[in-house]
């Protein structure tokens, strides 16, 4: 059974700067974003083609057949991407989870997604909804050089986007969550180490699925894929009522 992990502590500091408290066991303390919106467990067994949604909303995704389903790594039982540099030909949409549901666009709403991930490699996208040139916005979460930064920007292209000062390249399982809220952005590093980034982004909706393991509209001539290579145990999307 894998461990369910909460991020702890969100601490309202100055833009990026960092914190190790932990608070509790619950959401992060002052976090708006409590309500469930999808969780996908993401313990299919192996060959699976749907990534089911234990929420009871029933926002399930699609699984590519390149993504190695029940793989189990130091007793976490999850999703692997074998390795391809992120901007190599060809083009390979196999190596995406795609989610096609209106439910996960963030709109006003203060808005939280969470995942366990591991990788060795200092690149890749791993979630997004939307891309830069959407119409309606997109949020991200990337990790140039080992780095994970979290971005949302909303459709009149204000944007927050917020950068780990710790590398998560390095092999070990992490948590990372990244709330928005209507005075800031804030992003939690394993529940110990906090990145906030003050001021308001708008609206977020788009039309393009949600998407695991890279972008879905992208050639690798003039828009990169920037395909994620490692493995993810979970991730959680959650939003005010």
């Amino acid at each position: 059974m894998k461990r369910k992990m909460t991020v702890l502590g969100v601490l309202t500091a100055a833009a990026v700067a960092v914190s190790a408290t932990v608070l509790g066991t619950a959401s992060p303390a002052g976090a708006a974003a409590t309500t469930l919106v999808a969780s996908w467990q993401m313990n299919e067994p192996a060959h699976a083609s749907v990534m089911t949604d234990s929420s009871g909303h029933g926002i399930n995704g699609t699984i590519g057949s390149t993504v190695q389903t029940g793989v189990v790594t130091a007793g976490a039982t999850g999703y692997k991407w074998p390795f391809k540099k992120p901007t190599a030909l060809p083009v390979e949409p196999q190596r995406l989870i795609t989610v096609s549901n209106s439910a996960l666009n963030p709109g006003v709403r203060d808005y939280a997604v969470t995942f366990r991930y591991r990788t060795t490699q200092p690149f890749g996208n791993v979630i997004q909804k939307g891309q830069n040139a959407s119409k309606g916005g997109y949020f991200k979460f990337e990790q140039p050089s080992g780095f994970m930064t979290c971005l949302f920007k909303d459709g009149a292209g204000s944007q927050r986007a917020v950068k780990s000062k710790i590398a998560t390249n390095n092999g070990g399982w992490h948590t990372i969550r990244c709330e928005r809220t209507q005075t800031g952005l804030t992003m939690t590093i394993d529940g110990t180490t906090s990145y906030r980034l003050a001021g308001a982004t708008g609206s977020i909706a788009n039309s393009v699925p949600l998407t695991i393991g890279g972008k879905s509209n992208c050639d690798q001539v003039t828009t990169t894929c920037d395909y994620f290579t490692g493995q993810i145990d979970w991730v959680k999307i959650e939003a005010s009522s």
